[in-house]
């Protein structure tokens, strides 16, 4: 299995007509809880996490520096959708069941969102598609609350194609120079009633080696841009090109 790792916090990201109810922060059915204490222990689910869990609850949400977490997510088997919906969080059916507002992310999306509750208790409170801004622009795939905080969450993928051809710097240094970009305009714009703390950029990296040049890639982005972004990497292990391919 692929590594895991608190790696170091450096200094870095709609008003709601629709009453929303959050989902219940409660695992997937006979889940065991986490020991307590454990870093790198999950409640059950589809796939197997490790190396983040409880790190997010720890981390001031009001903070103005920017943070940086390493995890992996292990799959036994390809996710098949619908069918292994009933092994997801109340929060990861929802966002499962709700069309996003387009393009081939939505299982990544999913995904992402598993990680944050399953390790660190986040409840979903809203969609990309429920969340409203006051400009049109720049929007995030999921608003959901964590620890107390409103947070936003923005998900992208670190990956090469065609899959396993290597993960170069540059590729790397755009698509972080891009999404935290994207998150301060996002956090701009939207409406008051949906404003958040501060947003999750939640990234999927094909294995480790994406993953360490991702990272690399953000602690060498101007601070100003980075602003107070938590950006939480995760390597994905075994079975795993579906949340590429999706």
């Amino acid at each position: 299995m692929r590594r895991a790792l608190l790696l170091f916090g450096l200094a870095a990201c709609g008003a709601s007509g629709t009453e929303v109810t959050p989902d219940s922060p409660s695992p997937a059915p006979d889940a065991p809880a986490a020991p307590d204490g454990s870093p790198d222990a999950a409640p059950a689910g589809f796939g197997a996490l490790s190396g983040m869990c409880g790190v997010l609850d720890a981390m001031d949400a009001t903070s103005a520096e920017p943070q940086l977490v390493r995890g992996t997510f292990t799959f036994a088997r390809a996710f098949v959708d619908p069918d292994d919906r009933d092994l997801l969080t109340p929060g990861g059916l929802r966002l499962a069941e709700t069309p996003n507002a387009g393009g081939s992310s939505q299982l990544s999306e999913v995904f992402a969102y598993e990680q944050l509750a399953r390790c660190d208790e986040a409840l979903l409170l809203k969609t990309e598609t429920e969340i409203l801004y006051d400009t049109p622009g720049k929007i995030t795939d999921l608003e959901i609350e964590l620890d107390g905080r409103k947070l936003g969450v923005s998900v992208t993928r670190a990956v090469a194609f065609p899959f396993g051809s290597e993960y170069t710097l540059a590729a790397a240094t755009t698509l972080v120079e891009k999404k935290l970009s994207d998150i301060q305009m996002s956090s701009a714009n939207v409406s008051a009633a949906d404003a958040w703390d501060k947003q999750i950029l939640a990234v999927l990296a094909w294995d480790d080696a994406a993953a360490e040049t991702f990272a690399q890639a953000w602690s060498m982005t101007d601070a100003a841009l980075q602003a107070d972004t938590i950006v939480v990497i995760t390597s994905t292990d075994g079975d795993d090109q579906w949340i590429y391919g999706n």
